[in-house]
């Protein structure tokens, strides 16, 4: 039977005899450490910036490979990489924290990403992927967070890092190109309460 028609007869029938429309399931996740077998999903949810987005400045979609080898990269450093997943085990996004430059002098800065599925944004996933960062983060020793954001399209991740005390520290303008348009970057900073006088990123070498 049509959705229509199904109302229509719904509707003839007595109040107390309708069939009540199903709730929509609660949305609910929980965050994790991510797992090398998670990075075909990670994947995924990247790749979708990458090709509709000007969130991410990458034009070429990232392979499997690639991202196992960051992910590697980051656990060998001892860094957070999140993942939420559904109450099914679905990656519905991730959060992760790079190094923010090559030298040893960096070693207690990091940068942050943060991606969802499509089907996940809006619902509050993103602040509990920054708020988990951000946690780990701390108690690994890190002292400072910084966001590199597009000026363009990404408004809403403009407003998550104001919320969560990140602050504007300056803009490049048309540093960026991509879909035919110049773009800049707003980079925002957050200092960390780390809760370990020592930082784990001390691997990282002066080049």
């Amino acid at each position: 039977m049509l959705e229509d028609e199904y109302e229509r007869d719904r509707r003839r029938l007595p109040r107390h005899l309708r069939r009540r429309p199903e709730p929509e399931p609660e949305f609910s996740f929980e965050l994790r450490p991510a797992a090398r077998t998670d990075m075909a999903d990670v994947r995924e949810i990247y790749n979708h910036y990458v090709a509709n987005s000007v969130v991410t400045f990458d034009e070429k979609r990232w392979t499997h490979k690639q991202w196992v080898e960051k992910f590697d990269y980051l656990a060998k450093l001892g860094l957070p990489f999140l993942v939420a997943v559904s109450p099914r085990g679905e990656v519905l996004g991730y959060g992760l924290v790079s190094p923010w430059a090559g030298k040893s002098g960096f070693r207690y800065t990091v940068e942050n990403s943060i991606y969802l599925g499509q089907a996940a944004t809006g619902k509050g996933l993103g602040r509990a992927l920054l708020e988990g960062l951000i946690a780990a983060c701390e108690e690994k020793g890190i002292r400072e967070m910084v966001a590199v954001v597009s000026d363009k399209g990404a408004e809403a991740s403009l407003a998550l890092h104001e919320k969560l005390g990140f602050v504007e520290v300056g803009r490049m303008g048309k540093v960026g190109y991509k879909f035919g348009r110049s773009l800049g970057t707003i980079y925002l900073q957050k200092h960390l309460n780390p809760k370990r006088k020592e930082s784990l990123l001390t691997r990282i070498r002066s080049r």
